[in-house]
């Protein structure tokens, strides 16, 4: 795996490096790792199924639907 080093940080970065990690629950190493792979991993959007169902629906010139209201009972669903 390959390694880094990095040199000539200010002595108040590192401080705050060591808490950081404290307060995480992680070494200084593990910290300074997680801030590298955070840094540089491309924002992970989260899908968003009802915004995926309308873009596809304008992209097809939308659709209408007729919904009827609710009356009675709702009868189970039955999968033969």
């Amino acid at each position: 795996m390959p390694a880094v080093t990095v040199r000539n940080i200010s002595e108040s970065t590192h401080r705050a490096l060591r808490l950081r990690a404290a307060n995480s629950g992680r070494s200084t190493e593990a910290e300074i790792r997680y801030i590298l792979e955070a840094a540089v991993q491309p924002a992970q959007e989260r899908l968003k199924v009802g915004d995926a169902i309308h873009k596809l629906a304008m992209k097809h010139g939308g659709f209408e639907l007729d919904l009827q209201p609710r009356t009675g009972q709702l009868e189970p669903a039955v999968f033969d």
